[in-house]
């Protein structure tokens, strides 16, 4: 081996290394030899990490990491900061360009104003879903001079203030989300226009703004991608201004915005002829007439979602004879016919998305005429689309060989000979069977021998559904990574053995599961030792036991639903103690829980907790000296 591995230069390592995309992958290739380890090493530019003690030694060994992601970790303050950027070199920080804080609700000003004062090169910040950010912070940020890229969604405190101190301090800006903000304004955007002048893309969504906004966005003449979603003070006049300005711009997202006309739509198509995306989902009622005659002038469009709209066979015929570069449409909620779809797929054969998810009116023949044209489809969606059969699934696994994710939830005709069908289609990555009562461990065996890449898979209320399905997917699919069991009232403990092999498993649904064990737990985390998202709500019969295996093995759970299960004072203790890298925990319903239990789980884990589900008469019960210490390490409480 050692011979064969000398004749593997650096390069052509590397070569190797850079045509691994799975994660993975990369790791086995760096946990094969110290040779493959040191290459990976010296080329390796992504760090995500769960425990930021480990960082200073980690950047020492990698000396090319310019982006950092934070996000997972169970606790980012103001302190851990601190203690980062003194226990470590400073050469570290100037190459980071790239940093995500999403959700690290425990930075505040202090730790955030020395993080930016020191990551001198940053270019890219997520600090999205930090509930607690306000204008402080985003003073802080406005530090990054050279910053290109922020994300401050939902980031509900930051407000005009805030925007302008980032419009000032950070020119260059080219990426900007401010989704949720809802404390800014026009006066926000306004100054945003005037001051950020090589803005690229720009995200409103949710956002308070009214159509003056629009009239100052329009001016920015570098704007290629503007999304405003459910912006519901917008009416035609800000459309209007769209049409007439922002001569870049190749992508609009207008879905939910419910003041908007025919008319304004039409003027922003008459301006901008040359957008290569347009998202106008659950705006209107019944697609505009003019929208569908001006599609003539869209010739380029690539995307075009239209989702919850009233159209007819005659509007999809001419949005086929005129958008025949079509590689994705959103029909969702639409009420098309067979003959629509025949019309819509006889010009837009090069179609890789197509969501129908709720066109109950379709039936095979519609099947047969996507599976007939649009050979390189990639991800259909058909759930509720009842009237489908096992014909349909013949038809796309005859012809659809190239497709990636399949959505048949709520699809009644689905069968175990469909399912035969389908699994002709060997590069399925997603299959979702939620609902589908027809289907049993037969039908998931033909899908378990024949697609090997599945990583995700939905059998939410497949009745059917049993231990020995179960055991044919820990066979054949051994990349899964999510599976939803909830309610599949068959699986019991050898279930859980079998799935105990699928070690790249690492977010698990099962709820509702009366005849899972403490003893089906302890095999299951034994194996599945990169669970990360676990939902056990109503599996009542599981025990302390299994529990005790859980905290042992799975030290890499962030994200647990205990709601419903057996577990007591020392286990809920035990499972919050030892979970380290534990965020999210829901616990409802714990009936052998007494108050002192919760209180001491608490306590065990309030330093890394970031959301917490629990009874509201707690509330009164539990000792406020806890409450206020979740609180003001940014825990979110949610009381029911």
């Amino acid at each position: 081996m050692d011979s064969i591995l000398t004749l593997l230069t650096d390069d052509l390592l590397f070569k190797i290394l850079s045509l691994l995309t799975d994660d993975s992958d990369r790791k086995s290739f760096r946990s094969t030899c110290t040779a493959f380890y040191r290459v990976d090493s010296l080329h390796r530019t992504h760090l995500r990490v769960l425990r930021p003690e480990f960082l200073p030694s980690l950047l020492s060994k990698l000396p090319r990491i310019s982006s950092l992601d934070l996000s997972v970790c169970p606790r980012i303050d103001d302190n851990a900061v601190y203690l980062l950027l003194s226990s470590a070199a400073p050469i570290w920080t100037r190459r980071i360009k790239r940093l995500t804080l999403s959700r690290c609700s425990g930075l505040r000003f202090r730790g955030l104003e020395t993080l930016v004062g020191n990551c001198v090169n940053l270019e890219s910040v997520d600090v999205s879903y930090c509930s607690g950010f306000g204008d402080l912070e985003a003073a802080a940020l406005s530090r990054a001079a050279e910053l290109r890229e922020l994300s401050l969604d939902k980031c509900a405190n930051v407000s005009d203030v805030g925007l302008a101190k980032i419009a000032v301090g950070c020119p260059k800006l080219e990426r900007l989300s401010l989704r949720w903000c809802f404390d800014i304004t026009d006066i926000g955007v306004e100054l945003l226009s005037k001051k950020c002048a090589r803005l690229k893309q720009l995200d409103i969504s949710y956002l308070k703004v009214s159509s003056e906004s629009l009239r100052w966005i329009s001016g920015m003449e570098r704007l290629e991608i503007l999304q405003m979603v459910g912006c519901g003070l917008v009416d035609d006049l800000g459309l209007h201004y769209i049409g007439k300005g922002c001569p870049s711009l190749e992508v609009l997202d207008i879905s939910r915005c419910d003041k908007l006309s025919s008319s304004a739509l039409g003027s922003v198509i008459k301006g901008h002829n040359s957008l290569l995306q347009l998202h106008a989902s659950y705006c209107y009622s019944e697609l505009p007439m003019t929208f569908v005659d001006q599609s003539k002038d869209l010739k380029n469009l690539k995307v075009l979602r239209i989702d919850g709209a009233r159209v007819s066979d005659a509007m999809l015929k001419i949005i086929s004879k005129n958008c025949r570069f079509l590689a994705e449409i959103g029909l969702g909620k639409c009420s098309v016919t067979d003959t629509g779809i025949m019309h819509l797929i006889s010009g837009c054969v090069n179609l890789k998305v197509l969501n129908l998810t709720c066109c109950s009116e379709l039936t095979d023949s519609a099947m047969l005429a996507v599976a007939e044209s649009c050979h390189n489809l990639l991800c259909l969606k058909l759930e509720c689309c009842n009237l489908l059969s096992e014909r349909s699934l013949d038809y796309l696994g005859s012809h659809c060989i190239l497709l990636e994710e399949i959505d048949l939830t709520d699809c009644s005709g689905i069968n175990d000979k469909g399912l035969k069908y389908l699994s002709k289609c060997s590069e399925l990555v997603s299959l979702k069977l939620g609902l589908c009562t027809s289907i049993s461990d037969k039908g998931l065996s033909y899908v378990a021998s024949n697609c090997f890449n599945i990583r995700e898979l939905d059998l939410y209320r497949c009745a059917g559904i049993g231990d020995d399905g179960l055991a044919s997917l820990s066979r054949g699919c051994k990349k899964l990574r999510k599976l939803i069991l909830s309610y599949c009232g068959g699986v019991t403990d050898r279930g859980m053995e079998c799935l105990s092999s699928l070690e790249e498993l690492s977010d698990l649904e099962l709820r509702g599961l009366p005849n899972i064990t403490g003893a089906g737990l302890r095999k299951l985390a034994a194996g599945c030792r990169r669970l990360a998202e676990l939902d056990l709500k109503l599996c009542e019969n599981i025990d302390d036991s299994g529990f005790w295996a859980l905290a042992y093995y799975s030290r890499n759970l962030q994200q647990i639903n205990f709601s419903g299960t057996a577990i007591s004072d020392v286990g809920l203790c035990m499972v919050m103690g030892n979970l380290t890298r534990l965020q999210d925990a829901k616990l409802v319903d714990l009936s052998n829980v007494s108050v002192n239990g919760f209180e001491l789980g608490l306590r065990a884990s309030c330093a890394r907790l970031k959301k917490v589900k629990l009874l509201a008469f707690l509330r009164r019960r539990l000792s406020p000296e806890i409450i206020e210490t979740l609180k003001a390490r940014g825990c979110k409480i949610r009381w029911e």
